[in-house]
């Protein structure tokens, strides 16, 4: 059971489904985020996507989860570790099946939280495309 005191990010479940489309590319529905009320959840593509500017904007906004998630799918440790003791489960689950942990991943699944876990996999297919694309000898080389 679940720390009813625990900080919870809680969002219609239209919203959710908002935001991983928005995590892989549309605009238009980004844009729909940013201008009906979540502009966290707009700001959070932009952050994954490595901008500085919407990585700081996060943390000056009252959104560190939202920023620990992303350093938690880039594999940061400290960050997996703020969130579970800053009570984001939720949150912290995410970061790891979003860092490839299958673990994770099937765990929200099986308690319930498949639209968490597909935002998981969203951004975990960003976080593998970045990488894999900073590690191509041929865009490193410029060719």
């Amino acid at each position: 059971m679940s720390d009813p005191s625990a900080p919870q990010i809680a969002y219609p479940a239209k919203v959710v489904l908002a935001w991983a489309e928005a995590i892989s590319g549309n605009k238009d529905i980004r844009d729909w985020l940013m201008q009906n009320g979540y502009p966290e959840l707009a700001v959070f593509v932009f952050a994954l996507h490595n901008q500085p500017e919407p990585r700081q904007w996060l943390m000056d906004n009252g959104f560190p989860h939202l920023m620990a998630l992303i350093n938690g799918a880039e594999g940061m440790p400290n960050a997996i570790l703020w969130l579970r003791k800053s009570g984001y489960d939720i949150l912290e689950k995410m970061a790891r099946a979003a860092d490839n942990s299958e673990e994770a991943l099937l765990r929200l699944f099986h308690n319930g939280y498949s639209d968490m876990a597909t935002v998981a996999q969203r951004i975990r297919k960003v976080k593998n495309d970045i990488e894999e694309n900073n590690a191509d000898v041929h865009r490193i080389s410029g060719v």
